[in-house]
This record gives structure tokens, C-alpha cells and sequence, in this order.
């Protein structure tokens, strides 16, 4: 069994903030991940994107954003735990005990729960269940993968969208199919892509897919309408992801679905155990980056008075300390 000040689980952006956020604290860290490098979601699923509401930047792609994040911690050398599952919690002495799927135990003095959507899966193209060749992804790690291409992305939301804003100064086509006429994504979004020569077919399912090893082609039926098909060498299922908590509802956590319920100062239910980001719920929840990093500042100020009560809530701005 190892101590250390504060767990923290999930190696997103806000996770990483905490981290940076403890050690300015002056408390030791462990950041643990399924995930076998920081980044979390952002790393994952859309590295080259560019995100455009993060305080300061008025542009910066989730790649970058990460390096960062990770250089802004390292000043404080928090431990890192990747591709490890956090599996148990327990109790000593009134101290959270944390157990870990590779059998390393930390006795903490508080967890802050940063897992995001917790681990996730791609919801399937119903198209590509036939299917056995290439050419179907989930997200793009590696926008340059896809330079000269026909593109087609599936779906209405966000990622569908911001899929079509980075392709498009690099593919030779996109078409973006969706099966309803609203989209989910943001109207300022969809606005921008609708100013590309970027194709947009409504109403619209892919029912098809060809090709012998590779994808070539897909069928595209329209409500109402027929079938075309269109050349297609890389399909982006933009769909949506499903979550799993995994091990963290069996630990006793008040859950509203599939995320944590906290009160104002980011703790949960559970004794020591704090909680911020996207997982997190409270009434006028918003679920941004931005809102994450002031949710891990609150988190870890509060973790620091219950670890030391003689510690005060604010410590004072960076500013201050060079």
C-alpha cells in the first residue's frame, strides 16, 4: 500500500488540470487512466480537432491542448497510471483505499473522480454489420490519413460536423448523411459547413456499403426518394458514443444515470471523494472544457482543507507565489 495526497481518476483535460491543481497545493499526486496515455477523450477520439472555447485560445486542436496540459502538471511531477482501471474502494482509518486493477493500492488522502464519460464504445453503423473490409472509422487520429479521399461521415451531432470542418481543406469530397432533417450539432457549426463545398444529404440512411477488402462505395436511400450511390474510400461513423461507469457504481456514489451527483464545493456522497468534469451533475450543470477546469480548482481546494483542515480553502493566486 502507497500514499499519496490525491487520486485522481480520469487523465482527460480536467483531470490533468487538477493535477496541475494539487501539486500547485503542494499536494503529491497519482493520475489514473484505462487509457495508456493523458488526454483522455480529447486524445482518443478527436486529437486533431479544433476546439474553439477554451479560455485564451482563440483556436487550438486537441492535440496541442493535451501537450499542454501534461507540460503545465509535469512543474509538479505527478505520478501517472496509465492503462490501469481503478477498481475498489474502501476505507482505513477514515481514508479512502483504492485499489487498482494491476494490484497496486493507494491510501489516499482524498480521490477526485475526473473520468469523463467513463470508458465508452462506438455506437455501430448498421450498414457496416456485413461488412468484413477497411475503411470504417470512429474517429480520426490523423487528419493527413485521409488527405485525397472521399469522405463520408454519418451522423447529426457535433463530432459529425467538426469531422467536416477539419476533412474538408484535405479530402477530395465529403458528403455528411443524416436520418432526420435537425441536427443535433451546434447551428454556428452547421452554418460554417454549410459555406464549404461540403454535401449534406437529409432524411437520408447509408444502407450499403462496397467494396472487397476496402471500402469503394456506399448506398445512400433517401426518404421518399431512391438509392444513389456515391465513391466512398473512408466512412466516419460519427454516431455517438455509449458509457460505462464500469467499477464506479459498485463504490456507493449518489448517480443521476451515468454521472455523479455533487454539491457546490465538487464532493460527492462519499467521504473524500470529490468529482469534476463532464461526469459530474448539479442543477445549471454545462458540460464544457472551460466548465471542467473551474470544477477541478474547487475540487482539489476543497480536498486540500479536508486532508488539512489547518490549510486554507484559497491559497492564493499563482501570480503570487513567483
Amino acid at each position: 500500500m502507497r500514499e499519496v495526497d490525491v487520486a485522481i481518476i480520469g487523465a482527460g483535460p480536467t483531470g490533468l488540470f487538477a493535477a496541475y491543481y494539487a501539486g500547485f497545493r503542494g499536494l503529491s499526486v497519482a493520475v489514473i487512466d484505462v487509457l495508456p496515455e493523458p488526454g483522455g477523450q480529447v486524445t482518443a477520439m478527436y486529437p486533431e480537432k479544433v476546439i474553439y472555447d477554451v479560455a485564451g485560445f482563440p483556436s487550438i486542436k486537441g492535440r496541442d491542448l493535451v501537450a499542454n496540459l501534461v507540460t503545465q502538471a509535469a512543474s509538479f511531477n505527478p505520478e501517472y497510471l496509465l492503462g490501469v482501471r481503478a477498481e475498489k474502494l474502501s476505507y482505513l482509518d477514515g481514508r479512502p483505499v483504492l485499489s487498482l486493477a494491476n494490484g497496486d493500492i493507494l491510501r489516499c488522502g482524498a480521490i477526485v473522480v475526473t473520468a469523463g464519460l467513463g470508458s465508452f464504445t462506438p455506437r455501430p453503423l448498421p450498414a457496416a454489420e456485413n461488412f468484413v473490409g477497411s475503411g470504417i472509422v470512429f474517429f480520426v487520429p490523423h487528419l493527413a490519413d485521409l488527405a485525397g479521399q472521399d469522405v463520408l461521415i454519418v451522423g447529426g451531432g457535433d463530432s459529425a460536423f467538426d469531422w467536416a470542418l477539419a476533412l474538408h481543406p484535405l479530402a477530395r469530397s465529403i458528403t455528411l448523411v443524416h436520418r432526420r432533417e435537425k441536427f443535433r450539432a451546434h447551428a454556428a457549426t452547421v452554418d460554417r459547413v454549410r459555406e464549404l463545398p461540403v454535401r449534406i444529404v437529409v432524411n437520408a440512411e447509408v444502407t450499403t456499403l462496397h467494396g472487397e477488402g476496402a471500402v469503394t462505395g456506399a448506398d445512400i436511400a433517401v426518404k421518399g426518394g431512391g438509392t444513389e450511390t456515391i465513391p466512398v474510400d473512408t466512412v466516419v461513423a460519427a454516431l455517438g458514443f455509449t458509457a460505462d461507469l464500469g467499477p464506479l457504481t459498485e463504490w456507493g456514489l449518489a448517480l443521476d444515470k451515468r454521472h455523479i451527483l455533487v454539491d457546490s464545493t465538487m464532493v460527492t456522497n462519499l467521504p473524500r471523494v470529490f468529482s469534476a468534469g463532464d461526469i459530474t451533475e448539479y442543477p445549471g450543470k454545462v458540460r464544457l472544457i472551460a466548465t471542467g477546469f473551474g470544477e477541478a480548482a474547487t475540487a482539489v481546494n476543497n480536498a486540500a482543507v479536508v486532508i488539512n483542515p489547518a490549510a486554507h480553502l484559497f491559497p492564493g493566486h499563482s501570480s503570487d507565489a513567483g
